[in-house]
């Protein structure tokens, strides 16, 4: 079932979802069942999927030579996503990014997927790779989440490529974009973003995800300047418990979001992960309540596949 209709069939009603990481290459499937299991209990409609671009190592051979190879840390997005659908019966969204992948492998992406009746996918532009200063668009693929966009929206139109549109059968795909209460670190200001946002849903992006943020005023704000501006599809908030006073520091370099004064410095004060817990739980569990009361559709959290602190802020509020 798409996204759209999930929530509209909720009648107003907040659900719940969360995203998932695909296990390091090499481990099996077990630990997503695992973290699937404790998080079952709030009947989610939906599970995203990450997707991971490749990354490069440095090998070395004798003589002191280094030859770059390519990997992908975390492969397996499209059979984890068919894995979770088969146990669980629950809808998957898999993510699709631009980066590492050519028009043609995303073509077979999307072709495996709609072979498998998943109906949904959440388009990206994703990161640059890491040693990389810059994004840099893999040859043959995408450089911008519009391009990536406008492919999913041709296949649902029947155009393929290099096929005869008239032979090609249409995909349904319900789509999701990414959106960014305190801008895309890599634009100007918040308005030449927005204006991006705004072409995505024009172009005929049926849902928005948010980036995570601790301040809920910026989401509030976000979503009255999209209805303003005639942006009225779903926009669904996304969230992540802090789970370390590291992430003070990490979350802001590596998502380019604001922590309020106010959680930063009692996650300062805390002595122990378990202290930050606590905190992180309780300011998590007022937002989410405010963000139910404002009518958010979805509560989305991102569990890093980490399911407990999810699981403790869920619980306050199923």
């Amino acid at each position: 079932m798409k996204i759209i209709d999930h929530i509209k069939q909720a009648d107003g009603k907040t659900l719940f979802s969360f995203e998932l990481l695909p296990p390091a290459k090499g481990k099996g499937i077990q630990s997503i069942f695992n973290t699937m299991d404790k998080l079952m209990e709030f009947n989610p409609p939906f599970i995203d999927v990450t997707y991971h671009r490749e990354d490069y190592l440095y090998k070395e051979h004798a003589g002191g030579l280094l030859e770059r190879v390519a990997y992908r840390k975390r492969p397996g997005t499209v059979a984890i996503c068919a894995a979770i659908m088969n146990k669980y019966k629950v809808d998957a969204v898999p993510h699709l990014i631009c980066g590492g992948f050519t028009k043609e492998e995303t073509e077979n992406a999307l072709i495996d997927l709609n072979f498998l009746g998943i109906d949904n996918v959440l388009l990206l532009r994703g990161d640059a790779r890491k040693g990389d200063a810059d994004f840099i668009p893999t040859p043959g693929g995408h450089a911008y989440a519009t391009e990536l966009l406008q492919q999913v929206l041709s296949m649902n139109a029947g155009h393929y490529l290099h096929e005869d549109m008239e032979s090609s059968e249409q995909t349904d795909f319900c789509i999701g974009v990414a959106g960014y209460p305190e801008k895309h670190f890599e634009s100007p200001n918040f308005n030449t973003d927005f204006k991006w946002l705004k072409k995505k849903v024009e172009m005929g992006a049926d849902f928005i995800v948010t980036q995570m943020f601790y301040n809920i005023d910026k989401y509030k704000e976000f979503v009255t300047k999209c209805r303003d501006n005639d942006i009225h599809v779903p926009i669904i908030p996304g969230l992540k418990p802090l789970t370390s006073k590291k992430q003070l520091i990490a979350l802001p370099k590596i998502f380019h979001l604001d922590i309020p004064e106010e959680l930063s410095d009692a996650v300062d004060a805390c002595k122990t992960n378990a202290d930050v817990h606590l905190v992180s739980q309780e300011w998590m569990v007022n937002m989410c309540k405010e963000l139910i009361d404002f009518g958010a559709p979805v509560l989305h959290f991102y569990t890093m596949s980490n399911p407990g602190p999810t699981q403790k802020i869920v619980e306050q509020l199923a």
